[in-house]
């Protein structure tokens, strides 16, 4: 028989998430924390959202809390990662024969000493 720990967070008699670690669960628990301070904070703002609107402003604030203390202390905002765009394939089979790679073979050379300078 297998004993698995759990931990469980609860938030007012519902079940919210389940961890295998305390540390991670903790977590969770102080991100439900601070996303409950930020939805009094946004509805006493009074501001024309609905209760879920507000909740979920509030959860992503919580989940952002470092790059939104930044931005309010006046920091700028981080760049988002965009991915790499995927390099372009020329028409053909993609193989390379000997042919192709004897006429390739002057042209980059000449490429580098152009930017060289020689």
């Amino acid at each position: 028989m297998a004993v698995i720990v759990q931990y469980i967070v609860v938030r007012n008699g519902e079940q919210k998430m389940t961890f295998t670690s305390k540390k991670e669960a903790d977590a969770y628990d102080r991100l439900l924390d601070i996303a409950d301070h930020m939805y009094a904070f946004l509805e006493a703002a009074k501001v024309d959202m609905s209760d879920d609107q507000l909740e979920e402003l509030s959860f992503y604030l919580a989940k952002n809390r470092e790059d939104a203390v930044s931005l309010l202390r006046g920091g700028k905002p981080k760049a988002k990662a965009t991915p790499a765009p995927a390099p372009v394939k020329a028409a053909g089979s993609g193989r390379k024969t000997a042919k192709n790679k004897k006429s390739q073979a002057p042209a980059a050379a000449a490429g580098l000493r152009a930017a060289s300078g020689k």
